[in-house]
């Protein structure tokens, strides 16, 4: 069985015992979380939600709370000698779905 979720303006397709990263969630490792904005639930019966799943949800235990690899934003004018260079580390959650209930 699995389920669409929505969490962090982003959606996620979950089963049993996915390990995923979204956006950064509080929280310390080991807290359990219910994520009950489930948009849609799948297996040998498809359910769809308008635009929720009523009753449905989803538990997932916090993993790791970290920090993306970094990304460099170069900027460049051409000949007016502007150059601009820093970095960004976005933050993100990892939590393991613990189960997907109906």
């Amino acid at each position: 069985m699995y389920a669409v979720i929505k969490t962090g303006g982003k959606q996620y397709r979950v089963s049993e015992g996915d390990r995923i990263r979204v956006e950064k969630l509080a929280g310390d490792v080991g807290t359990e979380l219910t994520f009950d904005e489930v948009l849609m639930l799948g297996g040998d019966k498809v359910s769809v939600g308008a635009p929720l799943v009523s009753g449905a949800s989803v538990k997932a235990k916090i993993v790791a709370q970290d920090r993306a690899k970094k990304v460099i934003v170069f900027k460049y004018k051409r000949r007016k000698n502007y150059r601009k260079k820093y970095g960004h580390r976005q933050p993100f959650t990892e939590i393991e779905i613990t189960g997907v209930s109906a």
